[in-house]
């Protein structure tokens, strides 16, 4: 994973970084449709440039707390199993960071965050890298989420055809 231009974050008092060409765009959170009985971790399912998009609040994921406030974000990131909003408390910057001060993290080992990948080890901050593919692959119930998620695009597909 290469974290040399990365898009930084916060969620909580800490900042996060991922890979610049994973993101696809940073956005307001404008309308989330909640889906009943999800884990805790999904706001719902979004609309982003006509996609339809499941919404994880990483701060619940983290801490166990819901992400709030004006400058809050959501971070879309391009995967392999599936496009998802990454809801934020505040995208901060596109960040240069020098090779050398990436440094892989002996966490990746440890179950619950072995998506936290390396840590940017600038002057005056530390920055968690995390890695989007890791991310959303290690959420329980996130399979069938998106099974469920391509049956609401195939019945959406075929009402608008009839």
């Amino acid at each position: 994973m290469n974290f040399e231009q990365a898009v930084v974050f916060a969620c909580g008092n800490e900042e996060y970084a991922v890979p610049i060409e994973q993101v696809v765009s940073i956005e307001k959170l404008e309308r989330v449709t909640p889906i009943p009985h999800l884990p805790s971790y999904l706001l719902g399912f979004s609309r982003n440039r006509g996609e339809l998009i499941p919404v994880i609040d990483l701060q619940r994921i983290l801490y166990n707390r819901s992400t709030s406030g004006d400058i809050a974000r959501v971070i879309i990131l391009n995967t392999e199993l599936v496009n998802y909003g990454l809801y934020v408390s505040d995208a901060r910057e596109i960040l240069n960071i020098a090779p050398e001060l990436i440094k892989q993290m002996g966490l990746v080992n440890y179950e619950k965050t072995k998506y936290f990948t390396a840590v940017a080890n600038l002057e005056d901050r530390m920055i968690s890298c995390i890695d989007p593919n890791i991310l959303v692959n290690s959420l329980e119930g996130i399979r069938e989420i998106v099974q469920y998620l391509h049956k609401m695009l195939e019945n959406e597909t075929e009402e608008t055809s009839i």
